[in-house]
């Protein structure tokens, strides 16, 4: 499914008249009938602007996952919905990942190390106590 936005050059929320405009300029006939049938209807527009959001979003959710299209799918209509890929690599997210668990795990060992030095405290003050009585 072709992004008619995208492929006329207007915003999603472009007004009637920008919509018209960009009929206007548009060389491709079949593009231009699409988008005429499509966007300049209100009802059919807002059904396809749902849509256009759920494309959107799985868009987005597939880059998430690391999915891309295969190598003849790419430069085709069936990659207008594809978002850009992240900027920080795969490898880089795991690192961060596990920069994080690392933290985490160290924290929670100066805790119990921190909770250990005060019970042995404490032991060792009752011990002393009982000695000196």
């Amino acid at each position: 499914m072709r992004d008619l936005y995208r492929r006329l050059g207007i915003a999603k929320d472009a007004s009637p008249a920008a919509l018209e405009a960009a009929l206007k300029r548009c060389d491709h006939q079949s593009l231009k009938a699409d988008a005429a049938a499509v966007l300049g209807t209100t009802s059919r527009r807002m059904q396809y602007d749902e849509l256009h959001a759920l494309l959107n979003d799985l868009g987005s959710l597939r880059v998430g996952l690391g999915l891309t299209h295969a190598p003849h799918w790419q430069g085709d209509v069936a990659s207008d919905f594809t978002q850009p890929p992240p900027t920080v690599s795969r490898q880089q997210q795991l690192i961060q990942k596990l920069e994080a668990v690392l933290t985490q795990r160290q924290r929670r060992w100066r805790l119990r190390l921190g909770l250990l030095g005060v019970v042995a405290l404490l032991i060792a003050a009752f011990l002393l106590g009982r000695l000196t009585a």
